[in-house]
């Protein structure tokens, strides 16, 4: 009886190669991998030619799927490669780490049992990566780099993991901090499942584990001692399933502890382990090549020299990532950053996403939304990408349903764009770009129904139920009937009713409008029934008009500016909604503002802008309104205030009316010097609220002082030999002749 350690990295293509040739060798008749036992049912779907790495083994609480845990394998991974040598060879083989029914049980408790001893300061760094030490003293400046050129780049078998194991144990006695609880834990229940492989009568049993366990599993102390470390543990039930996982997600700057730098390269040296290096710098011509960036064989080969010369000057057996990266930057970039962040995420990452096939074991729910997702033609995928669609058409609808009721569902694969040159109706634009994380939110999604249709539904009611103001309600009804959840309307309405009817905010009032009004008018895009809506959006119109007057009088700065925003909206919602009826309240709510004097100057103003917008007031009114708000018999911090609202994001009056420019005008420039000084912040923000091109036609009108360019041009004597030089060039546009101009 004989038993094998491999110490690997979790994702390293040397390790992976190394391990093949060792099972090869070895023919292993059970081989443990460090992995949860939960998942052992589904190694045998390793075989099926559906299921594409990167996957990722999710582990899971029915009860309560946010508590989740994955363990994600590459084509590269050497847990892989083991799995895939026991489902060719016929070899027994299960997982033999810690199941994950007590880890997440135990976390749940909250015990505070994996906290790892206290390091001195001084050594933290090492502790946190005790082999950066050897990098060092190999002459490496980190230990990803060391560890590529010592590991990932060889090609020997047995002789390279026993020379793993032996730095190990030089690590752990010399290095490493003592473990901690859970890895003592871990531990045990590895040798336990080595304990449970020989008595099962197995002679030659391969344990993959990662390097650092290897010290820990070749001392093997008594069964008993392993017995107590595990013993009254909690326990809950889990599930398992495989889902798919990408290279992004195999980085450490995702968050993933066992993540490398750079999997798309990995991915090279696992596929063209001798020729990586030619490989690798031909798609890096082909990436610059396909946006327009100067790439030829000649910079190739040039290249490949280069990183050969650097690896040889740096006492390396091959070139390396690093020396490849220096080449591509002095050759094909010019030591310029732009190229080096593409070729950083199309190459050093490569987004690539795995597969699942449809044999694999899941819940409902996301079955479901796979087949939706093949009917629909919508391909998963974890690089972003653009969808355009046109409602009118049915299968750009259901596309646009199914993105909308996921979303409802807090699974964001698509984010909507804003749309230009086309109907906003009629079109819409999304973009894609589908996580790994969203396998758990729709285990999570699966507690409210078993298809997409139902779950999307069950929630929708639930956050009704829960909603307590009037914006949360209409925001929830126009998501749902973008997602076209018919059973879902019924409920929400009688909720909306009852909030509505003992709401008397008017900020709320006011924000419920938009959102209700754009419901309105979806309705007759997606051909759903809103006239439940109408009798909600009849009453809140009303009961906002006439809180309106009273709602916006004697408020503190800080409300006011609040309210301003909700005020513009509501404004806009119903010259959107075109209902003369409404226009008639809101105009005449809109006048009782504008006109009373406790109203806040802030709001006054927004009211008489609105009113002069919609030809409710003629300029001449407006006008007045402005000379009484700007007279010197209130306070200058009120006027400044009344134009802040009267002119914010727009400057188009002033520039348009002379009447208006010059009571500005002589109001500012009256003002005494230390009150200017004290309103110029307001004022600021106020004319900095202007378009780029407002603000510098109201400069060049400033330069001019108090009078126009109408006026000086008419103070000035008129050269008639000029003005005979643009005749010529009038009659073409006009297309009149000289007989006709005298007629």
């Amino acid at each position: 009886m004989s038993i094998h350690l491999f110490g690997i990295r979790h994702h390293g293509p040397g390790c992976a190669r190394s391990l093949v040739g060792a099972l090869e060798a070895l023919q292993p008749d059970c081989i443990l991998i460090e992995g949860p036992p939960e998942a052992d049912e589904l190694i045998h779907h390793v075989g099926d030619p559906g299921l594409c790495p990167p996957v990722a083994l999710l582990v899971y609480a029915p009860a309560e799927p946010r508590r989740a845990v994955m363990y994600p394998f590459a084509q590269f991974s050497p847990e892989w490669q083991a799995m895939r040598f026991a489902q060719a060879h016929g070899t027994t083989v299960r997982f033999c780490d810690l199941p994950q029914a007590y880890r997440l049980a135990d976390a749940e408790a909250g015990t505070g049992n994996d906290a790892e001893p206290a390091a001195p300061a001084a050594d933290d760094a090492l502790h946190a990566d005790p082999l950066r030490w050897l990098a060092g003293a190999a002459g490496f400046g980190d230990t990803e780099t060391w560890w590529d050129h010592l590991v990932e780049q060889r090609g020997d078998s047995l002789e390279l993991f026993t020379a793993i194991a032996e730095m190990m144990e030089v690590v752990r006695n010399e290095i490493a901090p003592p473990p901690n609880a859970l890895e003592s834990r871990r531990e045990a229940y590895m040798r336990s499942m080595i304990r449970q492989a020989e008595k099962q009568g197995h002679q030659r049993i391969a344990v993959v584990c990662g390097a650092y366990h290897v010290p820990a599993l070749r001392r093997m102390p008594s069964a008993k001692s392993d017995a107590e470390l595990l013993k009254g543990l909690p326990k809950i039930k889990l599930a398992a399933t495989w889902t798919p996982w990408s290279y992004g997600r195999l980085t450490f700057r995702s968050g993933y502890g066992a993540g490398v730098d750079a999997p798309g390269w990995y991915h090279h040296l696992w596929q063209r382990p001798e020729q990586a290096g030619l490989y690798w710098l031909t798609d890096v011509a082909t990436l610059l090549r396909k946006h327009d960036l100067d790439a030829s064989p000649a910079h190739t080969i040039e290249a490949l020299r280069l990183a050969d010369t650097l690896a040889a000057m740096r006492e390396r057996s091959r070139a390396g990532l690093g020396e490849l990266q220096d080449a591509v930057r002095s050759v094909y970039c010019y030591d310029s950053e732009l190229p080096l962040r593409l070729i950083a995420s199309e190459l050093l990452i490569n987004e690539r996403l795995g597969q699942v096939p449809a044999s694999v074991p899941t819940l409902p729910l996301v079955q479901d939304v796979q087949a939706l997702q093949k009917r629909l033609r919508l391909p998963v995928r974890a690089d972003t990408s653009e969808l355009a669609l046109d409602l009118r058409e049915t299968a750009h609808l259901e596309k646009s349903v199914l993105l909308h009721r996921l979303a409802l569902l807090d699974i964001a694969w698509g984010r909507r764009l804003s749309v230009h040159g086309k109907s906003g109706t009629f079109h819409e634009r999304w973009q894609l770009a589908w996580e790994p994380e969203f396998a758990v939110k729709l285990i999570e999604a699966s507690l409210w129904g078993s298809t997409v249709t139902d779950a999307a539904t069950a929630c929708a009611l639930d956050r009704a139920a829960s909603a307590e103001t009037l914006p949360q309600l209409t925001t929830l009804v126009e998501q749902i009937l973008l997602a076209d959840l018919q059973g879902a309307i019924d409920g929400v309405m009688q909720r909306m009713q009852e909030v509505s009817a003992t709401t008397p905010d008017l900020g709320y009032m006011l924000a419920a409008l938009p959102p209700l009004v754009n419901v309105m008018r979806y309705g007759s895009v997606r051909g759903t029934d809103t006239h439940a809506l109408s009798s909600i959006l009849d009453g809140l119109v009303t009961r906002a008009c006439i809180a309106l007057p009273a709602g916006v009088r004697a408020l503190a700065d800080e409300a006011a500016t609040a309210l301003m925003q909700a005020l513009v909206s509501a404004d806009q919602a119903i010259r959107l909604a075109q209902r003369p009826d409404y226009q008639t309240s809101w105009l005449t709510a809109l006048e009782q503002a504008a006109a009373n004097d406790a109203t806040h100057a802030l709001l006054a103003g927004r009211c008489t802008r609105a009113l002069n917008e919609q030809g409710h007031w003629s300029m001449e009114q407006t006008a007045s309104q402005l000379a009484l708000r700007c007279s010197h018999a209130l306070p200058p911090l009120s006027s400044a205030h009344w134009l802040e609202g009267f002119l914010h994001g727009s400057g188009s009056l002033l520039i348009h009316n002379e009447q208006l420019w010059r009571l500005i005008d002589t109001w500012l420039t009256s003002l005494p010097a230390d009150t200017f000084v004290e309103l110029l912040p307001l004022l600021r923000r106020t004319f900095g609220s202007f378009a780029a091109p407002e603000k510098r036609q109201l400069s060049e009108r400033a330069s001019q002082g108090s009078g126009t360019k109408a006026q000086v041009s008419a103070s000035m004597p008129l050269d008639e030999t000029r003005a005979r030089r643009i005749l010529p060039a009038l009659r073409l546009l006009l297309g009149s002749t000289p007989a006709q101009e005298h007629a």
